[in-house]
């Protein structure tokens, strides 16, 4: 399968808004570039039907540290295990399901590495849900069990990924320790699970 380019993209989405709400899946690993695409695409989705497109981000489903410090998991922040699986599998079925006014979800602030509760408010309006994260179509349970009308994949080479994840934590001024711990002790082994373990998706795009 060719990759599509955003355009492409654009115009595949357009045509899967209509009476009943539906649900995207974009996944991807760590430094793809999700968070980018899916806000694109909901400006471009809007731009054609005000208000029909939304984004909800799988980040605000992680654990609190309060949850993973005990647990030992602190370092691995951003792992699968560290993830509510359950909670987010709960509110894809509440919005799939599009019989409320509007429902309020979590949202990962990235600064502070925690999760706003109730940040983003997603309108009855919306026709078209797209949902982004790394394990969207990750080939394990609990994840195997989310459930998408369309799964698109977006990726790029190892390096790049790796040389974008290293950018994004210089922006953090981590000293030389505490970058090693995060690239190597997590982020690359999350890239590689994500390329490796990931059932394929519809459609995919090259960054």
């Amino acid at each position: 399968m060719q990759p599509l380019s955003i355009d492409e993209l654009t115009t595949l989405l357009t045509t899967k808004i209509g009476a009943a709400r539906h649900m995207v899946a974009l996944a991807g690993p760590p430094g793809a570039g999700k968070s980018t695409l899916s806000a694109q695409l909901e400006d471009r989705l809007n731009a054609v039907h005000p208000g029909a497109a939304a984004v909800l981000s799988m980040d605000g489903y992680h654990f609190d540290d309060l949850v993973l410090v005990p647990r030992g998991l602190r370092p691995r922040k951003g792992a699968p295990e560290t993830f509510d699986v359950a909670g987010f599998e709960h509110m894809l079925r509440r919005l799939r399901a599009d019989d409320e006014d509007e429902i309020a979800v979590p949202v990962f602030d990235r600064d502070i590495e925690i999760a706003r509760a109730g940040a983003r408010i997603i309108p009855r309006s919306v026709r078209l849900l797209i949902v982004e994260g790394n394990y969207l179509l990750l080939d394990r349970e609990p994840w195997r069990s989310l459930a998408f009308d369309t799964t698109i994949m977006i990726t790029a080479d190892r390096e790049v990924l790796r040389q974008r994840l290293f950018e994004r934590w210089t922006h953090y001024r981590l000293n030389e320790a505490e970058m090693a711990v995060k690239m190597d002790g997590n982020d690359m082994p999350n890239v590689d699970l994500v390329l490796t373990q990931s059932r394929p998706a519809t459609y995919f795009l090259r960054t």
